[in-house]
């Protein structure tokens, strides 16, 4: 349906001279303004410096829609195109839902392969708060560009290399030594929390207390490789418990290995970007708008982090990827104009390098910030809040700001069994949907034949029937933007409250207005039981029955 229309509005967007442009297509939110509406006229007026209601008039003009599709139009404001569509093509849509079932809101499309690298926290402690928020945004953000079609790699990149590794490994020593009752300290900026006393007491277990008297080289290095262990395993437990899986994990010390940074350098020198000065190898960022040249390998022959991630970064287009999309936290902010200005100096295209913000979390508890969990030391782990509000919870609460926005996480919110707990009001329209047909004593896919709208009396059966047909609309946009907030808006804002008072002001199962609308309603919440599943399902999140 809005396929149709979407194609359409884009061939006549070429026709005018604007191949290829972005507009938007979408439900409003008043619908008094129709069932789709575009901004294409005002978007093509401003590229032309034209009025805006004249240019709405001209795509209209040129609009070449078969017959049925549309019953009206109407240009409002400063020049939206709203759209009231034929009730053949609802009915249309609604078969397609039930069809399609699963796949229903997968949009067909030129697929691109596509590498989305995220989390990727350092193996020195438990995740935190901002990583699972990190872990929820990369994840859903796969989720939606499989389903715009394109081939998606999700990727965790092991930061097992440099100085931080060193102090771990150092400070693990120290642990087990006290451990074992001997005299140790930790280093200057080691690690103190009590994660670490843990995997000190289980590396004595595992080696025996003879393991605390080996000579401290020996014992550090061989801590190195305890820590790294014990601390990725513990990550991935705690991801997969969190619903995040990943297809490729790629180890910063094998990018070493495998000579991948001294081809970056030498790719480098070969186009003159980088210089030797005062006993330091230096890139020329100056050139690329940064405020000062970046050194590439400091004096003592060590490299910064700069140089493996160009190195990384360079495999990752070596390995076939038409897009790398990598998801960081906000202190990164300063780094991507650095980083997107090096790749393009190697010569990669623009688009293939973008960066997904990700802001930090405040957990909140009876209105005062959460500080930090005993094991960490520091701060509130992924698990804790887990383990505390759930996974579905967390998830949902994780996605509804957009991932650049700070967010407060209300714990006593998310543990309410209640209307005002966000994620709760979602599911329960879920769960609602799936009440009738118990109470139907027969289950959705019995439920077969053609949409008769004429059987659907009120106001709000049309209503939820004009709201689940956007769907594809809705993901068609989210994954265009990176943005997965626009699926919880949907969800939250427009789908759900649609459920419960569609649920509260009519009757499926014994209609008062007879077997016809008993069965068309039965079918309407079969289709909106469908899209709410399928929403759901794309953030992670479970689509219970009964709750």
């Amino acid at each position: 349906m809005s396929d149709l229309l979407r194609a359409e509005l884009a061939r006549v967007a070429a026709r005018l001279g604007a191949d290829g442009i972005e507009f938007v297509l979408e439900r409003p939110r008043d619908a008094g303004h129709g069932d789709l509406a575009t901004n294409l006229a005002m978007v093509l007026a401003r590229r032309e410096r034209a009025n805006p209601r004249q240019t709405a008039e001209r795509v209209l003009g040129a609009l070449q829609l078969p017959s049925g599709v549309v019953a009206r139009t109407e240009i409002a404001g400063p020049g939206f195109i709203n759209f009231w569509l034929a009730e053949n093509q609802l009915a249309a849509a609604h078969r397609r839902i039930l069809e399609e079932g699963p796949r229903y809101g997968r949009i067909a499309g030129p697929a691109l392969k596509v590498n989305i690298e995220f989390v990727s926290a350092n193996p020195t402690g438990p995740l935190h708060v901002g990583h699972g928020r990190g872990a929820a945004l990369g994840d859903a953000i796969a989720s939606l560009l499989e389903a715009a079609g394109h081939r998606v790699t999700r990727e965790f990149y092991i930061n097992d290399a440099g100085v931080q590794i060193d102090r771990v490994a150092q400070s693990l020593w120290a642990r087990v030594r006290q451990a074992a009752g001997l005299p140790a300290e930790i280093p200057d900026g080691g690690y103190h929390g009590e994660s670490l006393r843990e995997n000190a007491r289980a590396v004595l277990a595992a080696e025996g207390p003879g393991f605390a008297r080996l000579p401290d080289e020996e014992g550090v290095r061989r801590c190195r490789e305890l820590a790294l262990r014990i601390q990725r395993e513990e990550q991935d437990r705690d991801l997969a418990h969190f619903g995040v899986r990943f297809d490729v994990m790629t180890s910063e010390q094998a990018v070493y290995d495998a000579g991948r940074v001294d081809r970056a350098l030498a790719l480098l020198a070969e186009r003159g970007l980088t210089y030797e000065s005062e006993g330091a190898l230096w890139l020329r960022t100056t050139e690329f708008g940064d405020d000062k040249d970046r050194v590439l390998r400091k004096g003592d022959g060590s490299y910064t982090y700069l140089v493996p991630d160009i190195a990384y970064h360079l495999d990752k287009h070596d390995r076939g990827f038409d897009r790398a999309i990598d998801v960081w936290g906000a202190d990164h902010h300063g780094y991507i104009p650095r980083m997107t200005a090096v790749l393009l100096a190697l010569g990669l295209p623009p688009e293939f390098f973008e960066v997904e913000l990700v802001q930090l979390v405040k957990v909140v508890r009876g209105g005062e910030e959460v500080k930090m969990s005993k094991r960490s030391g520091e701060f509130v782990t992924l698990r804790d809040l887990v383990d505390e509000v759930g996974v579905d919870a967390a998830r949902y609460f994780f996605l509804m700001k957009k991932g650049a926005t700070p967010l407060d996480f209300d714990v006593d919110k998310a543990k309410k069994q209640t209307e005002e707990n966000p994620v709760f009001y979602v599911q329960m329209a879920h769960a609602r949907l799936s009440g009738i047909f118990r109470t139907a004593e027969r289950e959705p896919d019995w439920v077969t034949g053609e949409l008769e709208l004429a059987a659907l009396p009120a106001p709000q059966d049309s209503e939820l029937l004009k709201t689940i047909v956007t769907w594809p609309e809705v993901v068609e946009k989210a994954a265009r933007e990176h943005e997965p907030h626009r699926i919880t808006a949907y969800l939250h804002d427009e789908l759900a409250p649609v459920v419960h008072g569609w649920y509260h002001h009519t009757r499926a199962v014994g209609a008062p207005e007879g077997p016809a609308t008993e069965q068309a309603r039965l079918l309407l919440a079969r289709a909106a039981r469908i899209v709410l599943a399928n929403a759901l399902t794309l953030l992670g999140i479970s689509a219970p029955d009964r709750m």
